[in-house]
């Protein structure tokens, strides 16, 4: 079970932010070189990127589209550095292939990546695309996807692609990481919005300020009563012998019994 519940994106032409967002206790910090860097300095950035990954396990690296020159380069650059990154996201991919090309392209040295579903392409594809052998987990892309169809970045235009998403990827075996949200300031409404990803099957959120991951952490990570609870449950549970059996007033069976070892699979996370 994968144990990300929140990931933290850092502009990859913007080294002195580095080290911030590794204090501000998010799972793993994303050192963007798409999006976040104007094409002048992707070269700069990609040799700052390369250089904090040795620095810090929680590091990866969001690289170019593997359609693209500067995606390539990105590979390629990685491949031939000592210290590679444990998570690699791909941008913008639409076809299973694009992952084989990035695991072709890397090699075997345990790399896994994370693609980034952000067309309507890419949704219908998703599951083909999940069920490749190095994808650790899917993310949505919302703000790519919101201008395709033409609708703003918001929960309800966005909630039949996220579904579609959970869908595809819990289909694979794997799990999904929601879009970050884009309000700032609005501390509220990213934990209502992080309430909403959650009971949908989401497993993490993205986030792209330090202040967020806090309020991301307080709706993902398990509560210690619902630690107790799940370990009250797994004792019930073994003393049926793993047949089903009254706890709390509802029944325990197989299905219940996994949605609980997946809180107790987080409870290091209690507090943290």
């Amino acid at each position: 079970m994968n144990s990300l519940q929140s990931m933290l994106f850092v502009p990859g032409n913007r080294p002195e932010r580095f080290a911030k967002a590794l204090a501000s206790g998010a799972d793993s910090v994303c050192i963007d070189l798409e999006d976040a860097v104007p094409e002048a300095e992707k070269s700069s950035a990609r040799a700052e990127a390369i250089d904090a990954i040795g620095s810090d396990l929680r590091f990866a690296v969001r690289i170019n589209a593997v359609t693209t020159r500067h995606g390539l380069r990105d590979l390629l650059a990685i491949a031939e550095s000592a210290q590679r990154p444990k998570l690699i996201f791909l941008p913008m991919v639409e076809h299973a292939a694009e992952v084989v090309l990035a695991s072709r392209a890397i090699g075997d040295y345990g790399v896994r990546f994370i693609p980034l579903i952000e067309t309507v392409l890419g949704i219908e594809n998703a599951g083909l695309i999940a069920a490749d052998p190095s994808v650790e987990m899917l993310m949505l892309g919302g703000a790519d996807l919101s201008a395709q169809l033409g609708v703003t970045l918001g929960w309800e235009p966005l909630m039949l692609a996220r579904s579609q998403l959970v869908m595809a990827a819990a289909g694979a075996g794997k799990q999904a990481i929601d879009v970050p949200y884009i309000h700032i300031d609005d501390e509220k409404g990213l934990v209502e919005e992080s309430r909403r990803a959650k009971a949908l099957g989401f497993a993490a959120k993205a986030a792209i300020h330090p202040a967020q991951i806090a309020s991301i952490h307080s709706v993902f990570r398990p509560t210690a009563a619902e630690v107790a609870e799940a370990e009250d449950a797994e004792l019930a549970f073994a003393a049926a012998k793993g047949a089903a059996v009254r706890f709390k007033g509802k029944m325990l069976e197989a299905p219940v019994m996994a949605r609980y070892r997946q809180i107790l699979s987080l409870k290091d996370k209690v507090d943290a």
